[in-house]
């Protein structure tokens, strides 16, 4: 070997560890740094709600997807506020410009404006209790008692991120039941009028009140009313005819009240109308 080679040799070595643990450390630096979109900050949960004005500057991602299909994270029946994605990302749209609707990036304001506005249960104006989980939010909405500050719970109304990014607004997908259930029909079914509705419910003396909803009308396309129920996990059903346009989802709302407010539980679930 020539003997400059043999002192060139060693150096271009060092050299060249020297740079590939540079690279090394970059790129570790680069994942390190990497943050995720912020949450937007909720109201206090005692506050009542109807759909509040814009907020001055708006803020989420510009980049975020949109749903590819009508169901909310794939498998979620869109109940409200919004029927499918297209309105979803038109929202989307005007908030990054000026701001409009924000509350669509609260799950508190949007469950209670889904039982007050929506369901038309206005009793209903404040959450006891709110867990958030990723894309998912259950929002515990209720009534004031008789006896202290502390909400009397109606339902735990269940939300999902209807899309992606910090900017995803929430879409009320469904409830989780727990004294009063709505099992029949299924969740996701295509359904004819009339319809056979049912459950399980615990209580006294209980009158349920079944009604079919869809977005863009003011009242339900259907109702029935009033079973007697009661007992200890005991089994109700009843029948509903209702009129209804194709394409939107439609939400089924069993409700029971009467002692301490009109509307004490309540239950929803999502279908769709079947095709003739």
């Amino acid at each position: 070997m020539n003997p400059l080679a043999r002192h060139v040799l060693p150096v271009l070595v060092v050299l060249g560890l020297a740079a590939a643990g540079c690279g090394e450390a970059g790129a570790r630096r680069a994942t390190t740094s990497a943050t995720a979109s912020p949450v937007p900050t909720s109201v206090p949960t005692s506050a009542t709600v109807s759909p509040p004005g814009p907020t001055a500057s708006p803020a989420g991602s510009t980049g975020a997807s949109r749903p590819r299909d009508g169901l909310v994270a794939g498998r979620y029946q869109p109940l409200w506020p919004f029927s499918d994605p297209d309105e979803a990302a038109a929202w989307r749209r005007a908030y990054l410009k000026d701001g409009r609707g924000s509350w669509h990036l609260d799950a508190r304001r949007t469950a209670l404006a889904f039982a007050r506005d929506y369901l038309g249960f206005t009793e209903i104006d404040r959450v006891a209790k709110t867990v958030e989980q990723g894309a998912h939010a259950r929002v515990h909405v209720g009534y004031r008692g008789e006896e202290g500050p502390r909400p009397l719970v109606a339902a735990v109304v269940h939300l999902v991120r209807y899309g992606s990014g910090g900017d995803a607004p929430w879409e009320v997908v469904g409830t989780d039941d727990t004294t009063l259930s709505l099992t029949r029909p299924g969740y996701g079914a295509a359904v004819r009028s009339p319809l056979t509705v049912g459950g399980r419910i615990s209580g006294v003396d209980e009158s349920i009140r079944v009604q079919v909803r869809q977005p863009g009308s003011p009242a339900p396309v259907g109702e029935t009313c009033c079973m007697s129920a009661g007992g200890s996990d005991s089994p109700w059903s009843a029948q509903v005819s209702f009129a209804a346009a194709p394409g939107r989802t439609l939400t089924i709302v069993a409700s029971t009240g009467g002692h301490l407010a009109a509307v004490e539980r309540f239950a929803v679930t999502g279908v769709s109308l079947a095709m003739s």
